[in-house]
């Protein structure tokens, strides 16, 4: 089946009819490329699990098409927290926890208690919610379109390479932010910070009035919090700036290992050989890139990447965190 334009009208209404029917469909968030199906239609979301090789006690998030449609699945307006995140940073790359409510979309919640819930801001992924919505779809189940633990999609054309031509994929065009969104888990007193994005934890606690909470062990399961995830099929290895620079002036003295790559910020020359890329000076450039940076590195066939860890910080930390858990696979 071809990659369909997500700006044309008629593109639209057919994927949102077929997520209506139980089918999947992938789409383009503004933080990476979803799977989705109907997340009210157990069989459909199972279809999911199942073409991504993900475990089933391993939670969706749920896309709605606006504020009032979160309601289908959880009583966002009784948590005074949550409604602050999701009137502040909705439509956006912000996932929200809230317990569910009973009998919705557990198989999308991975059989937990709680729900994880967005309003994506990319044009295309409203525009198909808003049309599915239409055809009785309160909500659409949408895991990022890559095998489970993989380098997430940011292209339609990753899409297609991780599941081939049968899949329907909207394309959307590349993904302005680039990494997953940030997860809060609103369902305890006190927000806690399940996984960090783009949306920094300052912005966060100056909204809500207060500091976020660690995750701790209490804290529902939630999408990629796994410690290794992300993973590029080349073994990524995170490197301090001083040591990276060091390990390549040994090597501009003598032969470069074969299927070595380099994403840095401060270096600049590597020996012949190195496939080198540079890592941009601000973070949100950085996570926009990362990865389709780790696929291209993969497309070149190198076995070793060397990053240099991102510089500490807030603006940092969703970048970090993805190349600290590729680094673990």
């Amino acid at each position: 089946m071809p990659v369909w334009d997500g700006s044309v009208e008629a593109s639209i209404r057919h994927a949102a009819e077929a997520l209506a029917a139980g089918q999947l469909v992938a789409f383009p968030t503004e933080t990476v490329y979803g799977l989705g199906a109907r997340a009210d239609d157990d069989a459909a979301v199972a279809a999911i699990f199942a073409a991504k090789g993900r475990p089933r006690d391993h939670p969706l998030i749920v896309h709605v098409a606006s504020l009032d449609a979160a309601a289908a699945f959880a009583d966002l307006a009784s948590h005074q927290a949550a409604r602050t995140l999701a009137e502040q940073f909705w439509p956006g790359p912000m996932t929200l926890i809230l317990p569910r409510r009973p009998g919705f979309a557990e198989a999308a919640a991975g059989g937990q208690g709680s729900i994880g819930l967005r309003w994506p801001a990319h044009p295309v992924a409203q525009a198909l919610l808003e049309a599915a919505a239409d055809l009785g779809v309160p909500g659409v189940a949408a895991p990022s379109a890559n095998r489970f633990g993989r380098v997430s999609p940011t292209l339609a054309r990753h899409v297609v390479a991780e599941f081939g031509p049968e899949l329907i994929v909207l394309d959307g065009g590349a993904c302005h932010v680039g990494i997953e969104s940030t997860i809060v888990d609103c369902t305890r007193e006190r927000p806690a910070l399940l996984r960090p994005g783009m949306l920094g934890r300052p912005l966060i606690e100056a909204a809500i009035g207060e500091p976020l909470r660690d995750a701790g062990k209490a804290a529902p399961r939630a999408p990629g919090t796994l410690e290794a995830h992300y993973a590029p099929q080349a073994k990524l290895r995170l490197m301090e700036t001083r040591m990276l620079q060091q390990a390549l002036e040994v090597l501009q003295g003598g032969e470069a290992p074969k299927g070595l790559a380099v994403y840095s910020r401060t270096v600049r020359r590597v020996a012949p050989g190195i496939v080198f890329k540079p890592m941009p000076e601000q973070a949100a450039d950085a996570a926009r890139e990362l990865f389709s940076v780790l696929r291209d590195f993969d497309a070149k066939g190198v076995r070793l990447i060397w990053v240099e860890t991102p510089p500490p910080g807030p603006a940092w930390e969703g970048v970090r965190d993805r190349l600290q858990r590729a680094a673990a696979s």
